[in-house]
């Protein structure tokens, strides 16, 4: 499978531990009862990728580290230009060297997600600043024109287990996600960055997909949706993507997924591998498969 990897820049984008913000104390959720959660931002030291994704007393709870640059724009440009996989280290503070890795971007608040290991946490604090070695966007598998490939570092994607049969990508995936429980995020403009939800109401639903299991860093796959110019609903279309923060009581939420693959035409194949996360493609850790 050959890339224009060796094409693409690689450039630094700098963000810092973004604090929680709130602007009311309740959530009320979609059966009318209002909750005093935890949410976004901070650093969350109990929840990292590969564990999972549903069953937390927070909404929309972010695994690891949760970045912001410090302004709009620069913070448009740090959450475009970070990809899955980018390689971070921490540049101030008392964990000043330590390194982690990119594992997604969620929409809304403009976030950039970064995995770094436990002890890293102890030592770090918000406002310490981090450094991503950005790279990824613009690839490009040079066999398939019809695929867009978006938010994947080039060694994710070599890494991914990504096969060929029969003139299509042969994709491991945990699961397949039906259209119909696609929520917030659709009509984003741009699918290359941010994320968007898999609807969480319909538990009966989620268990008819296999989706009760979902963990951070999972892969799944989307059927009937495409994200080539923002994301909307396409039959035959299929998006790949990775899940980058947890459940949520309110309407039309759930676990968000960053999209990493989009195609209309047929040539991806989802495959399902219960291993199919990002923690094992990318060194993080070594999870068995749950969902």
């Amino acid at each position: 499978m050959r890339t224009n990897r060796q094409f693409l820049p690689i450039v630094s984008v700098l963000g810092e531990v973004a604090p929680p913000r709130m602007r009311t104390p309740y959530r009320v959720g979609f059966d009318g009862v209002p909750r005093v959660v935890a949410s976004t931002g901070g650093i969350t030291y109990n929840a990292r990728v590969g564990d999972p994704a549903l069953g937390w007393v927070g909404d929309h709870v972010e695994p690891g580290v949760s970045t912001k640059a410090a302004d709009e724009g620069a913070n448009l440009a740090y959450n475009v230009f970070s990809c899955v996989g980018n390689r971070a280290v921490v540049v101030s503070g008392e964990a000043k060297g330590a390194r982690g890795v990119v594992t997604g971007t969620h929409g809304g608040i403009e976030h950039v997600l970064i995995d770094f290991p436990p002890e890293v946490l102890e030592n770090l604090a918000i406002g310490d600043k981090v450094q991503v070695r950005a790279c990824g966007q613009g690839l490009a598998m040079e066999e398939f024109s019809g695929v867009q490939v978006m938010n994947c570092d080039p060694d994710l994607l070599e890494k991914w287990g990504i096969t060929v049969s029969a003139g299509r990508l042969q994709v491991p995936v945990v699961a397949a996600v039906p259209a119909e429980l696609m929520g917030s995020g659709i009509g984003s403009v741009a699918a290359h960055s941010g994320d968007y939800d898999i609807t969480t109401q319909d538990r009966a639903l989620l268990r008819e997909h296999g989706l009760q299991g979902l963990r951070f860093g999972d892969i799944v796959a989307v059927r009937d949706r495409a994200s080539f110019f923002g994301r909307h609903y396409s039959r035959g279309a299929i998006e790949i993507g990775v899940v980058v923060h947890s459940d949520s009581m309110i309407s039309g939420h759930g676990p968000g997924v960053t999209t990493l693959l989009t195609a209309k035409g047929g040539e991806i194949e989802p495959r399902l591998d219960p291993g199919a996360n990002i923690a094992n493609y990318l060194g993080i850790r070594k999870i068995q498969g749950g969902s």
